[in-house]
């Protein structure tokens, strides 16, 4: 279990081309920054940072100047995640120590390599696992759900439900970690996003500006206008026909209300 099958190095790099592993790929960046590029997000990271990246997933790795790093496949492993993020290793050295000591061991081969191999694979998955796994998997969850709504939000047909029984893991569980985090529940942020956006539209175009209720519910992701006006109502206190942003105050930036350090 954790046993290390390849260990490599990339000397200064500034990309690899799209591909994937049917292993676990763990990557430590020992000198540079970049960013690994996934189907649907992009993961930056820098000197001392991990990358976790589980089986089959493509990735191309660009640095916009160069990068170094120590990479290491894993066999069967005890790492439960389903989808790849980065962490910050500790200043200690202790991981990139283990990493380094990883690809002498595999580069020289021999009995000691075999006896010693599976001990560092060991340590360095239990270290990334007590590094961060469950605040790192909980947030990495949340930021995509929050940019999926992001995304998605202007669209009334934009089923969220659909998207969160996509992932792999029950509604109840993402709905919870979602809400720990961001102070609301998935489907709260999104109203709540919708919300923002009708208010921005309004103070820049207006009802009077050949805008009706109707379409500025309909560009903001609301199928039905009497709802979002409900709704609206609610949060800002007016319904939109009478909406007005409010107006800046004049003395708020005068001299004599200025502290200076």
């Amino acid at each position: 279990m954790n046993d290390i099958i390849y260990v490599g190095k990339h000397a200064i790099t500034y990309s690899v081309t799209k591909h994937l592993h049917k292993n676990w790929e763990l990557i430590y960046c020992t000198s540079g920054r970049g960013e690994l590029v996934f189907q649907d997000r992009i993961l930056p990271y820098a000197e001392n940072s991990v990358a976790v990246i589980p089986p089959l997933i493509p990735h191309t790795n660009v640095g916009k100047n160069s990068f170094t790093n120590i990479h290491v496949m894993l066999g069967e492993t005890t790492l439960g995640y389903t989808e790849p993020f980065v962490i910050t290793a500790a200043e200690n050295g202790f991981l990139r120590n283990a990493f380094s000591a990883a690809f002498y061991y595999h580069s020289n081969g021999g009995v000691e390599s075999a006896a010693l191999l599976p001990i560092y694979g060991q340590l360095i998955v239990s270290t990334i696992e007590t590094t961060g796994s469950g605040d790192v998997k909980t947030n990495y969850l949340v930021r995509q759900i929050a940019d999926q709504i992001l995304k998605y939000y202007p669209d009334p047909n934009y089923d969220l439900n659909s998207y969160l029984e996509s992932l792999s893991f029950s509604t109840e569980y993402l709905k919870r970690v979602f809400k720990q985090e961001m102070g609301l529940t998935p489907r709260q942020y999104m109203t709540e996003k919708r919300l923002e956006n009708a208010a921005k539209n309004l103070s820049m175009l207006g009802v009077g500006d050949g805008m009706n209720i109707s379409q500025i519910a309909h560009q903001c992701g609301f199928s039905d206008p009497l709802y979002f006006s409900k709704l609206f109502k609610r949060k800002y206190g007016v319904s939109p026909k009478n909406y007005k942003p409010e107006e800046p105050d004049p003395e708020a930036d005068s001299d004599s209300t200025k502290i200076f350090l």
